[in-house]
């Protein structure tokens, strides 16, 4: 069994996943989470993500296993994060190299799960057009934005909503306008919009559309 979510950046998708991965008792990956350690991969070596030798030599180097060190998500959480994954989520060779991995942990879920769930922009487009159930799980740009601005100041409180905001509008149009997997919704997926909604209300939403 494989679920995918997709949506733009703090939609609350990923909240929702994990959820819902809790709830089936299915192995949970994060697929946003592979293009970030790239992105700071690159950043960490004094390179430039925009630089297609630099995002590919830290997409092959990529550490599965030291995404689950604290301080490796304290890291992949921050906005410059955001920016590099984005930048380096629209480069081909990037994309082929993380392509693989997302699909052998669909089809071969870690400890024995019987199903995986993975979140990302283009799962049920390209990484698993075969999922059983596909969600697509948005929220107005200002909504994202304070969601964002919210989890953002606990670590920066020089941090403005203005340049949040912004930065969700640009990652929206780089992740949407790329040549190679841009972020849409595929044709069979369940529309969610989550900007009036608590992730109580999210979740039995998509409980309720993956019994349907």
């Amino acid at each position: 069994m494989i679920i995918a979510v997709d949506g733009p950046a703090a939609s609350g998708k990923g909240t929702l996943a994990r959820r819902l991965a809790a709830h089936f008792d299915y192995a949970y990956l994060d697929t946003g989470a592979l293009y970030r350690a790239v992105g700071v991969g690159v950043l960490n070596t004094g390179g430039d993500p925009a630089d297609d030798a630099a995002a590919l030599s830290a997409a092959q180097h990529l550490d599965m296993k030291s995404l689950n060190d604290p301080q490796t998500q304290a890291a992949l959480r921050t906005a410059e994060a955001g920016i590099a994954a984005s930048l380096v989520a629209a480069k081909p060779l990037v994309r082929a190299c993380i392509l693989q991995t997302q699909r052998d942990f669909a089809h071969n879920p870690p400890e024995g799960k019987a199903g995986s769930i993975l979140d990302g922009r283009d799962i049920g487009t390209i990484v698993c057009p075969e999922a059983a159930h596909k969600l697509f799980v948005t929220a107005s740009p200002e909504v994202r934005a304070e969601r964002r601005f919210l989890e953002l100041r606990q670590d920066d409180e020089k941090i403005q909503l203005a340049t949040v905001l912004q930065d969700i509008l640009d990652r929206d149009a780089r992740d949407s306008q790329r040549a190679i997997a841009p972020m849409k919704q595929a044709a069979d997926a369940h529309l969610l919009d989550t900007s009036d909604l608590s992730i109580e209300e999210a979740l039995t939403a998509a409980l309720a559309f993956i019994a349907r």
